[in-house]
């Protein structure tokens, strides 16, 4: 019997839900009449923008960059004339400025040819990564040329390509190695050679064997002495994908709390930003597009699709075909980590992955009742944290004290809430404690 490797503490193992969308092929979706755009697309400083109301830009073309902070710039997804700037909701933020284009449909699509990158060296490298506006596409959005940076003092030794994509219904990651390995094998490389290291592991759960198998000859092909590329297949458990579960599942290695990776000498990046980076380092090709995972029963057709990003999610209701009248709650990102929203004025950003329209069938309503002290969200916690006390200290009014059980640690993964009998709200409430103790 084969043994996969998976993270030594807690994890649940929730229904996938993925065949809605797994065997479908990823599509282009017709270009909206407008694109509202969030000048903050990462983790850092919101872009200031370079365009005025009324500007004709082109596909690719520079509209926001950030001059002090961290941050990357901005492009336009489409040609078009700048209709202005405003406010838009956000799943997080509540909302946050933007400006909207009005695209030119008749406009030729950017071609992108591939240039000879070997020769480059780290800073060249790094400043294409920078200048394409890539931000990890996978979590929070953090400057992807800063993460490839690590300080000198944090020697590192190993690349993970995170290919677990462990959240319920999402398949972007997953199309995305069916359908350009040999691309997301090329990133690698160009990480690589940014790093300056040889070893690259990537991370996939055995429930994608093709994917599996497409990565792994992808990795064999590209791998040389001085690269190598290997392939380990993990075990299905959420959530499997966590930066630092992953790095103790494929190295060994435990992440002291409040560290990065490169404390352990890792660095580590999801499969779909590691294709970004190649397209912007291969093809010169900027960061203004996503493949998103629509699915869930509310929706008439679910899919994988190329979304510009500055996209509503109206349109994208609209390019398929309407929700459908079971649909009970709209989640941007997985079920497990997401967002509600209440509104299909939200526009996609880099970081946007799945939009689930999820029927009455496919969520739970039950109202939440007062903690029976079982212990299971301990035992379920990745962590080791203690969610039920957060909870409780919450409730009390007492937030500020919520620190001993680690809420800082806490990376909101949903385990709690989703193991608990008594239907609490235990990751709302870690999230409520870390705001309010930040505030006081």
């Amino acid at each position: 019997m084969v043994s996969f490797l998976t993270f030594p503490k807690g994890g649940v193992h929730p229904p996938d839900a993925k065949e809605l969308t797994a065997d479908l092929a990823v599509e282009e979706m017709g270009l909206p009449a407008e694109l509202e755009i969030i000048l903050a697309q990462h983790i850092g400083a919101p872009c200031t923008p370079t365009v005025a109301r009324k500007d004709r830009v082109g596909e690719g073309d520079v509209i926001g960059e950030v001059a002090k902070g961290l941050g990357v710039p901005l492009h336009a997804p489409a040609a078009g004339v700048v209709k202005g700037f405003g406010m838009s909701a956000h799943p997080m933020r509540v909302s946050a400025p933007s400006l909207t284009i009005k695209t030119d449909p008749d406009a030729p699509a950017r071609q992108y040819q591939k240039i000879d990158w070997q020769g480059l060296g780290k800073e060249e490298l790094l400043k294409k990564v920078h200048d394409a506006g890539i931000v990890g596409v996978g979590g929070a959005g953090f400057p992807t040329h800063v993460k490839l940076n690590p300080p000198p003092d944090n020697p590192v030794d190993t690349l993970i390509l995170n290919g677990a994509e462990c959240e319920p219904y999402i398949t972007a990651d997953y199309r995305q190695m069916l359908e350009s390995s040999g691309e997301i094998v090329e990133g690698a490389r160009i990480i690589l050679k940014i790093l300056g290291i040889k070893k690259c592991l990537i991370g996939i759960e055995n429930n994608k064997p093709e994917a599996i198998r497409l990565m792994s000859e992808a990795a064999a092909a590209a791998s040389t002495d001085d690269c190598r590329i290997e392939v380990r297949p993990l075990q299905v458990k959420y959530p499997q994908g966590s930066e630092k579960q992953l790095i103790q599942t494929l190295t060994g290695r435990k992440v002291p709390a409040f560290a990065l990776p490169s404390a352990v000498g890792a660095v580590v990046h999801n499969v779909s930003t590691t294709k970004a980076i190649y397209d912007a380092v291969a093809l010169g090709k900027p960061l203004y597009e996503k493949i998103v995972t629509i699915s869930g029963k509310g929706i008439k057709r679910p899919a994988n699709l190329r979304v510009k990003v500055g996209a509503r999610l109206s349109d994208i209701v609209e390019y398929l075909g309407g929700v459908t009248p079971e649909l009970s709650k709209v989640v941007m990102g997985g079920p497990m980590m997401g967002f509600a929203v209440s509104s299909l004025d939200i526009p996609v950003t880099k970081t946007t992955s799945a939009v689930l329209f999820l029927a009455e069938d496919e969520i739970d309503n039950t109202p939440h009742s007062q903690c029976i002290r079982c212990g299971w969200c301990v035992e379920a916690c990745p962590m080791g944290l203690e969610p039920k006390e957060i909870g409780l200290y919450v409730e009390a009014g007492r937030p500020e004290d919520t620190g001993r059980f680690g809420v800082f640690e806490c990376f909101e993964c949903g385990c709690c809430s989703y193991i608990c009998p008594a239907k609490r709200p235990l990751v709302q409430f870690a999230r409520l404690a870390k705001m309010k103790a930040k505030h006081q």
